[in-house]
């Protein structure tokens, strides 16, 4: 016999150590105390001990000897694990395949959350994303948590469970490692996980309905906003879509629950649009109260940039002639929010390398009107840049705190406007000023896709965000109208010949329904 070891697949497909190295012995007498018995035995290569199996008659033990020996000179494998040959091995009872751990709605949210992280998202869609799940998650746990655990959940599933940069770390191999949680946290971290309901249960249209109920409510039990329950639907969407690719449900459940979500209300407020004088007054009085700040809201207002993008505004990108209109090619943005949601929280603030709505490396072109280069030239001539060409920085030479620009702002609304006006929602917040700069653009009749690649959104997102911001068209329907009566109104002779003279009584009054006239169909 020539030894040789391979592997082969069990019946359950797992791989199977076998091989041909096979040495069997003679039949063994072993005579005890009150009975005598004959012993088989063989080594298999691989194994650490030889087979054994004893008989109470000789034949027996040579007829299990002649089996082994027959297997062998057929040059048959053996089984290492078990040392039998692999004939024998395959016709023993299997142990029944343990089945799939039970996958819960929390692991599938919190696997989402990885693989949305993994993809670098902007920290504002990861906190986004983080706020939507907490109220469906607090709706499919089997039970409502203990009295001393419910002020946590919401603050655990936020600030850790989705929140995959403090949950986890980074190895140097690319993939992240579970952090051990915080102290307070460990309690309610382990209630939620055996409390969470099976992702499965969401194919109970009852159970799929009592979450998108859920995420339409506030925590104090009031209707939420259309649009936060908008944002909050299409995550929990988003999820469940990724656990049916992932093979833990079999099919969107969303749509047989039949609920249809409120009307999303992103309609500009007409009220919020401030016209012209009043935003000069508003630069005026921020020109009073924080000079290095006029032209960062005047960049808001004349060309409609995101403060984000103001924040990232560099001397590299600016044409500003001495006359007339200049341009700016916008590149990057610099939005405000918790570093906990980056990349790298440690670091400073740092800008995004894309716009929004913008592939990394794309350029968006905004023109400049003259005023707005005017105040940037004087700008530049009192401030100067920063070291590496920003405009706007704070005093530690970072991007403006958001915090400063809108106390600013609540300032000057304040000593700008009336009392009324300022109660109003009339340029409450600073990004009002590029609702008021679209509108404005709307309002001259510059082409919607026009305006939509200058302000960086679509030609849908335009119309319907800013339907209510178009003034006029009423008056211009109006006179639309009274054109067409106009044009079909009979000669001012032919009335006149029609109608009896100012003096003149009819002798029969009835005459006139009698008799309607040339012209006019009878009763």
């Amino acid at each position: 016999m020539s030894p040789a070891q391979a592997g082969g697949p069990s019946s359950e497909g797992e791989e199977r150590r076998i091989t041909f190295d096979v040495r069997v012995w003679a039949v063994r007498e072993r005579r005890l105390k009150n009975a005598t018995s004959w012993q088989v035995r063989w080594q298999v290569a691989g194994r650490p001990s030889p087979n054994t199996r004893s008989f109470q008659s000789k034949g027996a033990a040579e007829s299990r000897r002649a089996e082994i020996l027959t297997a062998v000179r057929k040059g048959e494998a053996f089984d290492v694990e078990s040392g039998l040959p692999i004939s024998e091995w395959r016709a023993l009872p299997q142990p029944e395949p343990e089945p799939p751990p039970v996958r819960t709605w929390l692991m599938v949210a919190r696997d989402f959350v990885d693989a949305k992280w993994a993809e670098h998202q902007a920290p504002g869609t990861r906190r986004s994303i983080a706020e939507a799940l907490g109220p469906v998650t607090v709706a499919l746990f089997d039970e409502q948590p203990p009295a001393a655990l419910a002020g946590l959940v919401r603050e655990a599933l936020a600030g850790w469970v989705f929140l995959t940069g403090e949950r986890t770390r980074l190895r140097a191999d690319g993939r992240r490692v579970e952090n051990p949680p915080p102290e307070g946290w460990v309690e309610v971290l382990a209630w939620m996980e055996r409390h969470s309901r099976p992702v499965g249960d969401l194919a109970d249209v009852e159970v799929t309905r009592a979450a998108l109920v859920a995420l339409s409510h506030r925590l104090d039990g009031k209707p939420a906003a259309p649009n936060t329950i908008t944002r909050r639907r299409l995550v929990f969407g988003q999820v469940v879509k990724f656990a049916v690719a992932r093979g833990d449900l079999e099919a969107n459940p969303i749509p047989s629950a039949q609920w249809t979500p409120p009307r999303k209300v992103v309609v500009v407020d007409r009220r919020v649009v401030v016209d012209h004088r009043r935003a000069l007054r508003l630069l005026a009085v921020v020109a009073q109260i924080a000079p290095d700040l006029e032209a960062f809201f005047a960049c808001v207002y004349y060309a409609a940039i995101r403060p984000g993008e103001v924040q990232e505004l560099n001397i590299s990108q600016l044409r500003l002639p001495r006359r007339g209109w200049g341009e700016v090619a916008l590149e990057r943005s610099n939005p405000e929010i918790s570093p906990r949601w980056s990349d790298a929280p440690d670091r400073p603030r740092q800008a995004r390398e894309q716009l929004k709505h913008r592939e990394k490396g794309e350029v968006r072109p905004v023109p400049l009107h003259p005023e707005l280069v005017t105040l940037l030239r004087r700008h530049l001539e009192r401030f100067g840049t920063a070291p590496d060409g920003r405009l706007f920085r704070s005093a530690t030479g970072g991007p403006v705190k958001t915090a400063r620009y809108v106390e600013v702002w609540q300032a000057a609304r304040q000593r700008a406007l009336t009392a009324a006006e300022a109660a109003s929602p009339l340029a409450r917040r600073p990004y009002d000023l590029r609702h008021a700069a679209v509108s404005r653009w709307l309002n001259a009749g510059v082409p919607p896709t026009q305006i939509a690649e200058w302000a960086g959104h679509s030609v849908r997102v335009l119309l319907m965000v800013y339907a209510r911001c178009i003034v006029g068209q009423e008056q211009r329907a109006l006179g639309l109208i009274d054109a067409s009566f106009a044009a079909e109104a009979p000669q001012d002779e032919t009335l006149e010949a029609d109608l009896p003279d100012a003096g003149q009584t009819l002798e029969d009054p009835g005459q006139a329904l009698k008799d309607p006239g040339p012209g006019l169909d009878g009763p």
